[in-house]
């Protein structure tokens, strides 16, 4: 079926009056101009329709001259849509250029300077491209010319890219690229008139923009669109017409740019691996590379070091690093290509395999690890004969390449020389005579200055390890048939690439384990377009040792740890503590806390309460700037986080942080003594769910900043049960039966709204992300999304026909716990199935946008709990040169994250000192700068009048004492202190995982029913922890 011009005008216009609906209908429907196609070459078919539009009779979207009284929203809205106006023509006007410019001047030239079989592949689907646009910009001019009597503009967008051939057009465009970009790079090379073909085209443009930058633009136009709906979205104040359709159509192109960056990487994937395969003589290598089995996980440029046995370069080198799913691949770069055609169109390299080696057997080893090393392994000597095709990293091996060889080894020292002088020390303070030069104060200088200099050089162990990857690789056995590792220097662009290499590094082991092969479930194709550990990985599961009792919370208390290393921070899972809470009817409760500042988590303490535990609320600090340090006793007025804990008698107990021993510093108490369900908090009160339908509110104790006992409210919601909270900005949900309460926070107003037809059915879980939140019930196996703002339902989703593990006769899945994560809405079920659904991570709204998966490790019973754990890594602990630079960079290299401080729960064993002697802390204290005014004589061995010089050996000159002026600075001695002035800044590295608890523990068969056993009475409780790729 064919449509004339006139009518896709019709419909275009129509659709911007209209809304949505109309849109959908008349363009989505009705027009076939834009259909897919699957041979290249036939681009001219009979399902495409070329649209001439004329600018005369549809002309460019023109904003009218802006009117008085607008208040400030509006004026900034008018600018953004301006933007979007003078952006869209830019992109419509580069189309254009691609087209007229290159595409037909080509196709017209005489003689021909290429056949139009190798030019229609080079500009596939840019013709499509420019039509959905045009269509678009008619549209949004039609809109601009009445934007000050409808200001809205979001339903505009999802009805013009919600369309499904917008996605195809885009996606075959993607995909295409790199090919396209090959074909330009093959005709520049082969075909002299092509290349100056493209030279005066770039020559005679006014902006000098080659080919390469006119074709990059469709990549990039979706990621620019989400930008300016952001900005349009933040001057939209709540209530307006058009919030949330901006909402929607940040989740409709939210959705469209990940779906076509995730091809566009694929693509990349396969082009990249597809050159590495023609440069590798094994066979069976490269067999691995070109099946479908391999992976490409990461690859970047790094150079290559090696070092001298002081420090200094030898040789350094660009290597291509490939890291596969099972295999770590170096390369030599041989080729970039000419200079004349690379300036025009990226030119891809060749490479030549260095060497390559098993995931598995790949050990990443940072300064000062070097002896934890296999005692089995040996590490070839300088000047050995190395195994051909293993490593061509230079002939010194061993002590050569590990960097800066003797930094670890003069810390030792360091560290010696400080327990001598240290005992020398008190013997000093043994000496019956009184000299000027030897005594107490002297003997505790001199600590204190080899504090300083064993401070610098952890400094300098940190610095060293940030941005140089150092991997031990194994090689050929020697003739005794040991094996024989060699170490391996690579010095990154930046810290952040380093901690993203250890990451990945240590992901991809974690993929390889059998509980992660395969690990999830996935929709048709997803399995074959993903690596396998951008799943969330099942890191490992622990039992809990609780007696008989039920799961029934689990919360994260963040504690930043800065001892911790940057590649310990990017291996192990989020840094802090995990409290795990239980109970049962008539028995006590219990609460279990686990250290997580480790690959794997250890309990660290266990409370025992009178009653059973039935929720749990983290509460952070009031303000980041009181934040006190680990270990310290906390006083009445600086009280920090603290976790609150809901008791099945009534009571509410307030609980310090770990890091403060975990004390009781506080009982609230509700006037029936009725349970408390459910804990949330907002910056002034703290809200507790009670069983008779009733939500108690605690204001703040202005002294401490705990909670009052005696300032307390409640609101009546109800007679059922409130069951769940959830506290957005300004107001806090609280459901009570089929209904959910939404009261305000400043006014205690309520508005109370229906979510579920069956009065017998209450609400049981509630997460929110963007301007949604999603409900789980009580009874039945669907899940339903509402809007934050206008409380209407915009999404409803049955989880049971997600799952292929349902047992005949099986009742419907029941939703027992809900958890918005990174993207991923996590739903725990009863039969202990875990069931994960994408989600926007905008601030759109959070619909269902793909296919569910469903984890093949599963609980035995039902799933009690899911939780959130996550931590992040400051950027400025990320700058190359920040020797000094930040407090927390003077606490030590990555070989002490496994004495850190925060594993202890006494105060008095948290700080340990600066240095590696006896902790001797109270020496800070001191700041000698001579020892000329001190009581007694100079002890020497020299006359009198030589002593004046030879004392230099012994004390410390005026200029000298600056060195430990740093020493007295509170914020350089005080470990895990956030200085004020540090509070601003914004995390870029976060590391997340997500916990499960539950009865058992069990794997998944693909295409097997879960099987009948789903009460899990009789058995372990079980966390099951699955760690997220770290976000770079």
């Amino acid at each position: 079926m064919t449509y004339f011009p006139e009518q896709l005008m019709k419909a275009a216009r129509s659709g911007t009056k209209d809304g949505l609906e109309r849109t959908k209908i008349a363009v989505m429907r009705k027009v076939s101009f834009l259909q897919r196609k699957d041979q290249l070459g036939n681009e001219d078919d009979a399902g495409y329709l070329d649209v001439a539009v004329s600018e005369v009779k549809h002309p460019p979207p023109q904003l009218s001259p802006m009117p008085e009284g607008l208040t400030s929203h509006q004026v900034v809205r008018r600018h953004i849509l301006g933007s979007i106006i003078q952006s869209e023509r830019s992109y419509l006007e580069s189309l254009r250029r691609i087209l007229q410019e290159y595409h037909r001047p080509l196709m017209e030239a005489d003689p021909r300077i290429l056949s139009p079989r190798k030019i229609r592949p080079i500009f596939y689907r840019i013709r499509e491209i420019t039509q959905c646009h045009s269509m678009f910009q008619i549209a949004l001019a039609s809109r601009v010319a009445e934007w000050d009597s409808t200001e809205k503009i979001g339903d505009l967008f999802v009805a013009s890219f919600s369309k499904s051939m917008v996605l195809d057009v885009y996606s075959d465009y993607v995909n295409n690229f790199t090919n396209a970009m090959a074909l330009i790079k093959k005709a520049c090379m082969s075909k002299p008139a092509f290349l100056e073909f493209l030279k005066k085209k770039q020559a005679s443009s006014v902006d000098r923009i080659t080919l390469y930058g006119l074709m990059v633009k469709p990549i990039q136009r979706f990621p620019q669109f989400i930008l300016l709906l952001q900005d349009m979205l933040k001057n939209t104040p709540k209530g307006h017409v058009d919030r949330l359709p901006l909402q929607l159509a940040l989740t409709e192109l939210e959705v469209l740019a990940e779906k076509l960056n995730e091809q566009k990487r694929v693509a990349d994937q396969i082009a990249e691996t597809q050159q590495l395969a023609r440069s590798v003589s094994d066979r069976l290598l490269s067999k691995q590379l070109n099946s479908e089995q391999g992976s490409l996980v990461l690859c970047e440029t790094l150079i290559e070091t090696v070092y001298g046995e002081r420090g200094q370069v030898l040789k350094s080198k660009e290597r291509k690093v490939f890291l596969f799913d099972d295999v770590l691949i170096c390369a030599n770069i041989n080729v970039k290509g000419p200079p004349d055609i690379s300036s025009l169109v990226p030119v891809g390299p060749k490479y030549t395999i260095k060497w390559s080696a098993p995931l598995q057997q790949v050990q990443v080893v940072e300064v000062g690890q070097e002896g934890s090393q296999s005692k089995d392994t040996l590490f070839q000597q300088s000047g050995a004969k190395r195994p051909s095709g293993t490593f061509t990293a230079g002939q010194l091996w061993s002590k050569t390449i590990l960097g800066p060889p003797r930094l670890y080894q003069e810390l030792q020292e360091l560290q010696h020389d400080l327990s001598v002088v240290e005992e020398v020390t008190l013997l000093v303070g043994t000496l019956e005579g009184t000299y000027q030069n030897l005594n107490t104060t002297v003997a505790q200088d001199w600590c204190l200055a080899l504090q300083r200099l064993i401070r610098i050089k952890e400094e300098q162990i940190q610095s060293a390890n940030k941005c140089r990857l150092r991997l031990q690789v194994p090689g050929r056995p020697d003739k005794s048939g040991r094996p024989v590792s060699f170490m391996v220097v690579f010095n990154t662009p930046n810290p952040l690439s380093k901690i993203s290499w250890v990451n990945r590094l240590h992901l991809a082991k974690i993929a390889l384990r059998e509980e992660n092969s395969p690990g999830w479930l996935c929709g048709e194709d997803e399995g074959k377009t993903t690596a396998p550990f951008w799943y969330p990985l099942l890191a490992c599961h622990i039992n809990i040792h609780f007696c008989l009792l039920k799961l029934e919370a689990a919360l994260h208390n963040p504690v930043h740890c800065a001892l911790l290393g940057f590649s310990a921070a990017s291996t192990s899972l989020p840094q802090g503590y995990l409290w795990v809470a239980g109970g049962a009817e008539g028995s006590q409760g219990q609460i279990e806390i686990f250290s997580l500042n480790r690959p794997m988590p250890r309990a660290v303490k266990s409370l025992q309460v009178d009653s059973p535990v039935r929720c749990l609320e983290y509460v952070p600090l009031p303000s980041p700037t009181d934040e006190v340090e680990s270990g310290v006793p906390k006083t009445p007025s600086a009280i920090g986080s603290n976790i609150c804990v809901g008791l099945d008698d009534g009571r509410v107990l307030v609980y310090g942080s770990v890091d403060t021993a975990a004390q009781c510093l506080l009982t609230l108490h509700n006037p029936e003594g009725c349970p408390v369900l459910c804990l949330k908090h907002s910056s002034r009160f703290l809200f507790a769910g009670l069983r008779n339908g009733t939500m108690m509110v605690y204001g703040r104790n202005n002294s401490d900043d705990l909670w009052d006992p005696k300032s307390h409210r409640c609101v009546s919601l109800g007679t059922e049960p409130v069951r769940t909270l959830l506290v957005l900005d300004d107001s806090v949900w609280a459901s009570c039966g089929n209904s959910v309460t939404v009261v305000e926070i400043s006014s205690f107003n309520t508005q109370k709204f229906e979510v579920h037809p069956d009065p017998r059915v209450s609400v049981a879980h509630m997460a929110c992300a963007g301007g949604g939140v999603w409900m789980a019930f009580s009874e039945g196996s669907s899940i339903r999304l509402f809007h934050t703002e206008t409380l209407e339902l915009l999404q409803e989703i049955n989880i049971s026909t997600r799952s292929t593990f349902q047992t005949t006769g099986q009742k419907s899945m029941r939703v027992t716990s809900l958890l918005i994560c990174q993207g991923l809405l996590w739903v725990g079920t009863a039969q202990g199935l875990i069931i994960t659904l994408p989600v926007s991570k905008l601030e759109g709204i959070p619909k269902i946008t793909g296919k569910g998966m469903i984890s093949l490790n599963a609980h035995c019973g039902p799933v009690d709990f899911l939780a959130a754990t996550a931590s992040s890594l400051s950027p400025e602990l990320l700058k190359r040169d920040s020797v000094g630079d930040s407090p927390d960079s003077a606490c030590g290299g990555e070989d002490r994250s496994d004495n850190s401080s925060q594993e202890s729960l006494q105060p008095s064993s948290s700080y340990q000192g600066e240095g590696r002697g006896k902790g001797r802390g109270v020496l800070l204290q001191y700041k000698l700068r001579s020892t000329s005014g001190l009581p007694g004589r100079p002890l020497t061995a020299l006359g009198d009048e030589a002593s004046d010089s030879s004392l230099e050996s012994l004390e410390h000159s005026v200029e000298d004492g600056s060195i430990y002026e740093l020493s007295d600075d509170p914020e350089m001695w005080v470990r895990g202190r956030t200085c004020e002035r540090d509070g601003g800044r914004r995390d870029r590295v976060i590391s997340a995982a997500v916990i499960s608890g539950g009865k058992g523990f069990r794997r998944l068969k693909e295409g097997a029913a879960a099987g009948t056993r789903t009460s899990g009475e009789g058995l372990e409780n079980i966390l099951m922890v699955w760690q997220l790729p770290l976000t770079v």
